[in-house]
């Protein structure tokens, strides 16, 4: 076979753009995962649309298979005694089921070349959480289910900026340790 530049030049861009999508999908993917989640002590078992029995221990969260549209889901007690029966409704691509009816808080976060993200949070709302002020704007949410955020709890914020033309946001939601953890930790007030 001759040596044929123009073969070998677009067998190197396939196997480049071959690489770049591996890269893209294991790395750099947003998941789009549903959970249930569990951050008492406690151990509870729940049906979603009268599917299989799941179990969820102290501290757990569990990927779920939920439909988008209505679903139901049963919460019984580590004896098996049914806690409730209730409704939810999927709209988004992620979302989480707070089946303790634990606090959690949905935040915030500003990326961006040069962002002053402390001015920018006193500038927002505050909420107060235990007696102590949060700048910040930080959504409460104790309900069954959300899907009001970009990040679920088991993800973290991403490291990178990816536009440094423009300030941007991205939302996440945290269990309400893990948020003043976080916030301790990330802001300077």
């Amino acid at each position: 076979m001759k040596n044929n530049p123009s073969l070998k030049g677009l067998l190197i861009a396939i196997a480049l753009g071959i690489f770049a999508f591996g890269v893209y999908f294991i790395y750099l993917a947003k998941r789009n995962d549903y959970l249930v989640d569990n951050p008492t002590p406690q151990t509870y078992y729940f049906k979603i649309n009268n599917g299989s029995e799941g179990i969820i221990a102290a501290g757990q969260s569990v990927k779920v298979d939920v439909k988008k549209g209505k679903n139901t889901i049963q919460v019984f007690d580590r004896n098996k005694k049914m806690l409730y029966d209730s409704a939810f409704n999927v709209e988004r691509q992620r979302g989480l089921l707070n089946i303790a009816h634990q606090d959690y808080y949905i935040n915030r976060q500003f990326y961006g070349y040069n962002v002053k993200k402390d001015s920018l949070l006193l500038a927002l709302d505050k909420v107060m959480i235990d007696g102590k002020p949060y700048y910040g704007g930080p959504k409460h949410f104790n309900k069954l289910y959300t899907e009001d955020f970009y990040y679920n709890v088991n993800e973290d914020y991403d490291k990178i900026i990816k536009n440094i033309d423009k300030v941007e946001s991205r939302t996440k939601i945290f269990r309400k340790q893990d948020y003043l953890n976080y916030y301790k930790e990330y802001y300077q007030f």
